[in-house]
């Protein structure tokens, strides 16, 4: 009788937690209704199991601690907003960089300068010119940061910036740079003078669900040079041939080189991230206003994301650009599991007679969000978006140009992960020949593609159609 009695109770108390962890998933904030519903039938059918995948990825949450913590620095920051030139911004373009100031608060900001580095290696040896040109301070920030030959260039400028004086703080995500992290190059820096930090450490795995998601990351590329000089775009500090996964080798990105005021708001970013995990007070760098005229020269402006900034922040933002688009948008982006609004936003630029085209790597390192994507494949090619897999290696680049007149180039792709996630930063601009630079980029890589037609999609087998359409239905689990 006690051994039923006791059989009751764990039952009955088994049903009150799922109960709970249903009734969790039903109120909580920033969900919408196929995430919801979708989350409703993995614990109600598989009960145990699914409350344990939902209390390790239900929730997106860096942890309270985490977020009071970074919301008290960007509370202290507030007062700090990059000043520059008054951006002069065409009225067609207005509302692009109202919504970007809506994000991360900053405005637009005119008086820029910038370049398209021409790769990889290019890239890597354009930052360790300017680290050595350093006359004050050096700050950067990786989500992968390898000890290859690239990421060591790297890791000898700073020490010689910091055996010159030069103060320099470095971070890096805790599991993206995870082997760097745990090598003595990283002690090796620290004894050289350079500060360091792992950003998002994930501890104890066994203890990180409860405490916060494990793989909510830091997803940022961010280099600033005295304050004046940073870099955007999609490229970690690694070799093209990226070593972890030379399979899909070479890696193809695309870095830009800005000067003038637009590098303070990538400095108050960086700020933010290392404030939150560094117990230093880098208030002082923007307690100088650099107050300028007005300025019609790259009207330029930071727009950074993450898991604690406004739910929807970055589809929002690609949204909008494809709603903008009048003549033509290219996208490049090596992930793409959207949301049903910007699925529906790019079919819709097509179908409005703008000429769209997107390209995608014809060989993704992640076979799950590599079929997710093409599960889109039929419904973009019915709208008539142009889709191209590029076969030169990994497509990486995260790219967007639009009218031959507007780029957004940064860290953030087109999934649920970079829009719910990943800290992420981009950089939105208007500039005709910089936008031209980039326009052809990204026609390069097209003429590097295999264009891809209905009539391939429709000849795929129904296992591969089911397998593609399946992954993308786990999407809204996230």
């Amino acid at each position: 009788m006690s051994v039923v009695l006791e059989y009751s109770s764990i039952t009955i108390a088994f049903i009150l937690v799922e109960l709970a962890v249903l009734a969790r998933i039903l109120l909580r904030p920033n969900r919408d209704p196929t995430s919801r519903l979708a989350w409703l039938f993995v614990v109600a059918l598989l009960p145990l199991l699914g409350i344990f995948v939902y209390l390790l990825f239900g929730e997106v949450s860096i942890g309270r601690r985490r977020v009071a913590r970074r919301r008290a620095v960007l509370a202290r920051l507030q007062n700090a907003q990059a000043e520059g030139a008054e951006a002069i911004v065409l009225e067609r373009h207005s509302n692009l960089f109202r919504l970007g100031q809506s994000i991360s608060g900053f405005q637009p900001v005119g008086g820029n300068t910038a370049r398209l580095l021409s790769d990889s290696n290019a890239t890597i040896d354009s930052i360790v010119a300017d680290i050595d040109a350093a006359k004050e301070h050096v700050h950067l920030l990786f989500y992968i940061w390898l000890p290859d030959n690239n990421g060591c260039k790297v890791i000898e400028a700073l020490k010689r910036a910091a055996a010159r004086g030069i103060t320099c703080r470095a971070m890096a995500d805790d599991l993206g740079s995870r082997t760097l992290i745990r090598s003595d190059h990283w002690q090796a820096m620290r004894r050289a003078g350079v500060q360091v930090a792992n950003g998002l450490p994930v501890g104890n795995p066994l203890l990180r669900p409860f405490m916060g998601r494990i793989d909510l990351r830091n997803h940022r590329k961010i280099v600033v040079i005295d304050g004046r000089v940073t870099y955007c775009g999609s490229q970690n500090c690694a070799d093209p041939e990226f070593l972890v996964k030379a399979r899909y080798a070479p890696w193809v990105d695309a870095m830009m080189r800005f000067e003038g005021p637009i590098a303070r708001q990538n400095q108050l970013l960086f700020a933010s991230d290392w404030m939150s995990r560094v117990d230093e007070d880098l208030e002082g760098l923007f307690r100088e206003g650099h107050l300028l005229a007005k300025s019609d020269a790259m009207p330029a402006q930071v727009i950074g994301t993450g898991p604690t900034a406004r739910f929807s922040a970055m589809p929002e933002m690609f949204e909008s650009l494809m709603y903008a688009a009048q003549r033509e948008l290219i996208i490049s982006t090596p992930y793409y599991v959207p949301s049903e609004s910007l699925q529906g936003a790019l079919c819709t630029a097509a179908r409005r007679g703008v000429d769209t085209k997107i390209i995608f790597p014809a060989r993704n390192d992640s076979r799950i969000v590599g079929a997710a994507s093409r599960s889109y494949y039929a419904d973009l090619l019915a709208a008539g978006v142009e889709i191209h897999e590029y076969v030169g290696g990994l497509l990486h680049t995260k790219s967007l140009t639009l009218d031959g007149e507007v780029t957004l180039i940064g860290s953030a792709n087109m999934d649920r992960r970079s829009f719910d996630l990943n800290y992420e930063n981009n950089i939105l601009f208007y500039d005709l020949d910089l936008t031209a630079a980039m326009r052809q980029r990204q026609l390069d890589y097209i003429a590097r593609s295999t264009p891809v037609t209905s009539k391939m999609v429709a000849s795929w087998s129904l296992p591969r159609r089911l397998w593609n359409n399946s992954i993308a239905t786990l999407g809204p689990l996230l």
